[in-house]
């Protein structure tokens, strides 16, 4: 099977197993433990990510090649030292876990943000909506396909490397859909975005258009900044309570 035929008949096992039987709230719990733990281990654009990197996304007057290019890009912050960190150590046995159903950005974000700034919950919340259901129901030449369950594991998947769990959702789905390639090109993208290069965009799903990579880097994008701002409105609450 190709890479595309193959994708897509993991989607339909998963949807046919799920139908079949659920797993356990223990079994989910310990599928997403074991996700958190391996993002740790995704190494980033050919480096390892663990040390604190630059987080900065910009436009360069070429096109980005295939390999990691050195750029002074302290010019364009305040901070060149502040950037992406991974949320535990290499090797901790307990990592943190930020659990979505004790805050969540529909129930608590949402009206939070409203009060700090007027009406911006909604535009925060409709992008987040646009971006999370676009879709032309389509894989590359396939067409009347539901991507529900494909959009989801990258959209958590992301969440997951911020150590954010849904209880409702089970984890071994990110690792049935989402291949290493395709892991490595979202660590990149989500926490290095200075590290991504034509190689590492070319490395996965060969077979679809360049208009459903540009999706996935849109939910990749939106899934951080809502991980980000849940984990600050979260502080933002407890202060003021």
């Amino acid at each position: 099977l190709s890479e595309l035929e193959a994708l897509m008949e993991r989607m339909k096992r998963l949807q046919e197993d799920k139908e079949d039987e659920e797993a356990s709230q223990e079994e989910m719990a310990t599928r997403f433990e074991k996700e958190k733990k391996e993002s740790l281990l995704v190494i980033s654009g050919g480096i390892c990510a663990f040390p604190v990197q630059l987080s900065l996304c910009f436009l360069r007057n070429k096109s980005f090649d295939d390999e990691i290019v050195s750029t002074d890009v302290s010019r364009y912050v305040e901070d060149p030292g502040f950037g992406y960190k991974d949320f535990a150590r290499r090797g901790e046995d307990h990592l943190p876990t930020f659990r979505a159903q004790d805050y969540t950005w529909e129930n608590h974000g949402f009206s939070l943000v409203n009060r700090l700034y007027s009406d911006i919950g909604h535009l925060l919340d409709e992008k987040f909506r646009m971006v999370y259901n676009l879709t032309y129901n389509t894989m590359a030449t396939h067409e009347d396909v539901d991507t529900t369950t494909l959009r989801r594991a990258l959209f958590n998947y992301v969440h997951c490397m911020y150590g954010i769990r849904y209880d409702d959702y089970d984890y071994g789905e990110v690792n049935q859909l989402l291949e290493r390639s395709l892991k490595v090109y979202i660590k990149t993208v989500t926490c290095y975005p200075e590290r991504t290069t034509k190689r590492m965009y070319d490395s996965y799903w060969r077979q679809f258009k360049h208009s459903e990579k540009v999706h996935v880097n849109l939910l990749l994008m939106e899934a951080r900044m809502q991980a980000e701002l849940l984990y600050a409105l979260r502080a933002i609450t407890r202060h003021l309570t």
